[in-house]
């Protein structure tokens, strides 16, 4: 096998220890140097003085928790510009029973020098900071949702059932009601006084909803929770600052970003930090997919497909991906939710909802790579992609229900023209692309009436009253046959 690096290192990271091993082929035998560091600043610093020493400018190690971080600190700030390549310890497993640090590094180095190692997408600082930002804003969301959930729990448990009239329990009005209950005022007809907006016309459901048992014990467990809810909503309000600050640099590509059905400023931020500002990472738009894992497994064997369920990828980007696409479940006359309610009628909604974050990640792409925007195709792109299927579709199922159809397609309005001298003379008509040639054909003015399926041929269809599908698609199996029935019965 070819040597595609003459001077390469592998470094297996461990919490206290790196073990680091350089190959050096540049005559006709292999020349190794082990070494083993520390994983203090210094020692780290040693390592990368080490490896200047010995000319190497590639650099292997595995990704293991957050240990290989500060290796990768000290490696990339250094001035030998060293390029690193991170890799899945799930591709370089070990044979069993030879597995040792030192021949782990001595591997990596092996697999690295030969060119058979896969790099992991590590962004560059910015990103990488900004990523740290859009992934706290997530873990305090997180926590906050959680105090909510306890918040409803506790007053389930003192027969409070605020949340059976107020639709959200974080609302203003529930939130002024709880504080009050929190410092002692326990009197249902004071505390519905406090209602807002709509909620006033539910006075005497939030008197009979205000009802319960309360107790000191159950008073103080509801003031540690609305406290915490506050500090959170600080917490997030302070990072939705720092967050705003920080794209303000990045202000055109999350404009552009918005521009999707689905996708807000928080949702573009998280794009954005995950995935990066340099689409050149990526092979294509398949290829992110695939990596966030937003996209069917392969798993086959002897001719025979398993489970094509999906690999582990950015889990935050897939997250926020997918909430967005259910949100998309009832917009109307948007191509996104046409595209959900299509696959959810095969396959249900959350291989639809996943099927829809796909494809909002290959528009993010393009978008981001290409500087263009979002350009909507309408509700009935499908239909317009294929007007024949769709007419014989929907006339197919009026008349399993009983009805007699005849159809004709109107032709387009012409526009009228108005003389105007100022306007440019008309261009040549272009040649027509497949899908206007498709449009333009004609259907035909009436649809034969066809009979029942005979019930000595097929009870079945003759039990629904349509015309038997099981013939016709068995004489199309097997042609050999010659067919006993007529086709349109």
């Amino acid at each position: 096998m070819e040597s595609i690096y003459r001077r390469c290192a592998g470094l297996d990271v461990h919490k206290r220890s790196v073990s680091a091993c350089i190959r050096i082929n540049e005559t006709e035998e292999t020349q190794k140097l082990t070494a083993t560091f520390r994983t203090f600043t210094t020692d780290l610093e040693r390592l990368c003085q080490w490896l200047e020493e010995h000319g190497v400018r590639q650099v292997a190690l595995e990704s293991t928790g957050v240990f290989w971080i500060p290796v990768w600190n000290i490696l990339e700030r250094s001035k030998a510009k060293f390029e690193l390549i991170l890799i899945n310890p799930q591709h370089v497993h070990a044979l069993p029973g030879r597995k040792t640090d030192q021949k782990d590094c001595e591997r990596i180095a092996e697999l690295l020098q030969y060119g058979l190692l896969k790099a992991s997408f590590i962004p560059p600082p910015a990103i990488r900071e900004l990523r740290d930002v859009t992934r706290r804003r997530t873990h305090l969301q997180g926590e906050r949702n959680r105090v909510l959930n306890r918040i409803r729990r506790l007053l389930e448990t003192a027969n409070i059932k605020l949340g059976s009239v107020v639709s959200d329990i974080n609302g203003k009005t529930a939130r002024l009601i709880l504080e009050q209950i929190a410092q002692g005022n326990c009197d249902p007809k004071a505390l519905a006084k406090l209602a807002k907006a709509s909620l006033k016309n539910k006075r005497t459901e939030l008197i009979g909803s205000l009802n319960g048992f309360y107790s000191e014990h159950f008073r103080w467990l509801l003031s540690e929770s609305v406290q915490e809810l506050s500090y959170l909503d600080r917490r997030l309000e302070e990072t939705d600052k720092r967050l705003a600050k920080r794209l303000q640099a990045h202000a055109d590509v999350m404009l552009r970003l918005c521009t999707i059905p689905g996708v807000d400023f928080t949702t573009a931020a998280v794009i954005l930090a995950e995935i990066g500002l340099d689409m050149s990472r990526f092979a294509d738009a398949a290829h992110l997919a695939s990596w966030a894992g937003l996209c069917p497994g392969n798993n086959e064997s002897a001719g025979k497909r398993y489970s094509g369920s999906t690999r582990k990828g950015n889990r935050y980007l897939r997250r926020v991906l997918t909430q967005s696409a259910w949100s998309l479940k009832r917009k109307k006359d948007c191509y996104l939710s046409a595209l959900f309610w299509r696959v959810s009628s095969r396959g249900g909604s959350k291989k639809a909802a996943l099927a829809v974050a796909h494809r909002m990640l290959i528009i993010a792409y393009h978008i981001i790579r290409d500087g263009t925007v979002y350009e909507e195709l309408g509700g009935n792109h499908y239909d317009r992609l294929h007007p024949d299927r769709s007419a014989r579709r929907l006339i197919r199922r009026l008349e399993q229900i009983g009805f007699a159809v005849s159809v004709t397609q109107t032709l387009p309005e012409s526009t009228p023209v108005t003389e105007d001298n100022s306007r440019s003379p008309e261009p040549p008509e272009r040649k027509r692309s497949v899908g206007q040639q498709r449009q333009k054909k004609a259907f035909p003015t009436k649809h034969p009436k066809r009979e029942p399926a005979d019930p000595s041929l097929c009870r079945r269809c003759a039990r629904w009253g349509i015309p038997c599908i099981h013939a016709r698609n068995s004489a199309l199996r097997s042609p050999a046959t010659p067919a006993t029935t007529n086709p349109t019965t």
